[in-house]
Order: C-alpha cells, then structure tokens, then sequence
C-alpha cells in the first residue's frame, strides 16, 4: 500500500498542493468550509503534515513501535513484558533508536494505530506481541509493507519474520519432572485461550498427559492476573480430587495460587506442589520458593530488535528460535504425601 502524500489530498479535495498545504497548516488562502473538508479527506486516508515533512527530507524516524493490546495494570505487575521491553531497549539505544509504546484496547485498535504509525512515519517498524492462531494484524501489516517482527510462533506469522520459543518442549520437561517425583494429578492454570502460545502449551500438555497416563490432568483458563490465577486455584482445590501439583502460565498466578494454598490450610510441597512459568525474582521471594521455568528475557528482546532493525536496513532476515525456558527446582515442588 502507497504513503498517502500531499497530492493524493489535493486531487480528492479537488484543490491545489498548495491550497492542501495552506488548510493543513492553518494558514490564510482558502475558505473555512475547503479547509474542513480538506482536513476531513487527510484524516480520511491518513495524511498530516508531518509525515509530508519527513518525506520531503527523506529522514527516517529512527523509531519503533510496540503496540500491546493488554489492560495496562496488568502491565505494570507482570515481569516478562517489563524485562522484555527492557532488552529491546538495550539494543535499541545502542543504535540510537527509540521505543514508541501505546497500549491499545483490542486487536482493532492495534491496527489502526499501525495504519497512523506508517502513514505519520513516526515508526521504521514494529513488534507484534500475543499471536493470535487467525491474526488479523499479520495481513494488515503485509499489506501496508510495515518491516516487523512477530515475537511468538512458530508459524502463522504469514511472510513476516519472528522470534520464538519452544514452549511445547518446556511444558513436556515440567510434567516428566512432576511425574517423576510422583505426581498423577496435575491440572494446569493457562492464560488467555485465544493467544497462539497458550493454545501451544495447551495442546502439548494434553498430549505429555496422554502419553503418561494422566487421566485426571485439567486446564482451566485464566488472565495472568493474581485474582483471576487464586479463583482459579480455589475451584482447583475445592474439588473432590484435587491436583497435588499446579503449573500456572505465569509468576504472578503462580504466587496467587502459593497464597490460596496456604490460606486454606494447605502445606507446599507437602500437599500441593507449585511451578511458574517465567521465573522472576518475585519467584525467589517467596516462601517456599517457587520452581519455576526460567530464560534470558531481556536476550530475547534484543534478539527480537536485532531482527527489526536488520528488517529495516533491508538485510534478509529469517526466524529464529530462541533459547527454550529451562526448569530450576525450588522449595516448592516435591514428592506428593500419601492420603
């Protein structure tokens, strides 16, 4: 898709470049009715004046963009994207790059801010977090020619490039380490079903579960959030067979679920054991500390705006596969006592 530019406005408008520049810029010349409907087409098709500016110049923003469709609360409690942005920016600054950052509401939302990104130039390129099995920004982004880079996968990332992680292997290694210790109740607390990485998990906890024998094995859905994990953990514990270990999608579940655990009277690893993925130091403050599955996730932003910036520059990029979270036994976990 082509740059709306100034001469797109003007032939729609039926006006001169030089009256679209006078309307745009507020500027004596033309009628206040050719001036509202002036701007009313440049909003229409996403023209403003500073995007004809930097095209005149031919400067590039030497900016990015992280469009993340999470509530921002959310975001200012959990780890991941806080170390994540972090090594983004690590290896951003080092090029004299920025970092734009807008949290948006729903997928709809993301894409319209993509659209005004390029058609303003405020971004060279962009992140795309929380794949989607069916995204609709994946076409949206090919057809506007936005560089990007898709952070989750493998696949349905259609032409763009990604980075990713193993998460099917990492679940397989955190059941056989349950299973080994003698557990055969597990359930899982899972994040938002409709993420491309929580269907991933999903789908390799089934199958490990299945091939093991473990026919008791749940899911239940949660949002990350440590008041959706702890209801989640109550129903789970409530129940007539309940689980003796719990996996949750992520640390702060994890620790709202250690919390309901003991408030019910429940001794870990004694009664219930507890694994978290993406370790944190919130992990380790605990008592008793949590195992947990753990990677470099500032590496893995950086590796992510490594990819960008070469998508940028033009360079035949590729996917990569990042490091797989490896799992580091705590207090939490242990063999499950006889009842």
């Amino acid at each position: 898709m082509k740059r709306p530019t100034i001469a797109d406005v003007a032939r729609r408008a039926g006006v001169s470049k030089g009256a679209v520049s006078y309307a745009l810029n507020g500027q004596p010349g033309v009628s206040e009715a050719t001036r509202q409907r002036i701007l009313a087409i440049a909003a229409e098709i996403g023209f403003s004046p500073s995007s004809a500016a930097r095209a005149l110049s031919g400067a590039t923003a030497n900016a990015v963009g992280l469009a993340l469709c999470r509530p921002a609360r959310i975001l200012g409690i959990e780890p991941f994207f806080m170390e994540l942005i972090s090594g983004v920016e690590a290896e951003l600054s080092a090029r004299s790059y920025a970092l734009t950052l807008q949290v948006v509401a729903d997928q709809e939302a993301e894409i319209a801010v993509y659209r005004r990104w390029w058609a303003e130039r405020r971004v060279d390129g962009v992140f795309v977090c929380d794949l989607r099995t069916d995204d609709r920004r994946i076409p949206a982004l090919e057809e506007l020619q936005l560089p990007a880079v898709v952070i989750g996968g493998p696949g349905h990332t259609g032409s763009l490039t990604s980075v990713w992680s193993d998460d099917a292997a990492a679940l397989v290694e955190t059941v056989e380490y349950l299973v080994a210790l003698g557990h055969r109740r597990i359930a899982r607390v899972g994040g938002l079903p409709s993420l491309l990485h929580t269907e991933i998990r999903t789908d390799a906890f089934g199958e490990v579960c299945r091939r093991l024998g473990l026919d008791e094995a749940v899911t239940v859905w949660s949002d990350y959030t440590g008041e959706e994990g702890a209801r989640a953990t109550r129903r789970l514990l409530s129940s007539a067979n309940r689980p003796t270990a719990v996996i949750y999608d992520n640390d702060v579940m994890a620790i709202a679920g250690l919390s309901v655990a003991q408030e019910m009277g429940l001794a870990v690893p004694g009664d219930l054991s507890i694994v978290a993925w993406d370790d944190s130091p919130l992990c380790q403050l605990v008592h008793p500390p949590l195992t947990a599955l753990g990677r470099d996730i500032p590496a893995y932003g950086a590796h992510a705006a490594r990819q960008l910036l070469a998508v940028i520059a033009g360079e035949p990029v590729t996917g990569l596969q990042d490091e797989t979270a490896h799992l580091t036994p705590r207090g939490s976990t242990a063999p499950p006592r006889q009842r």
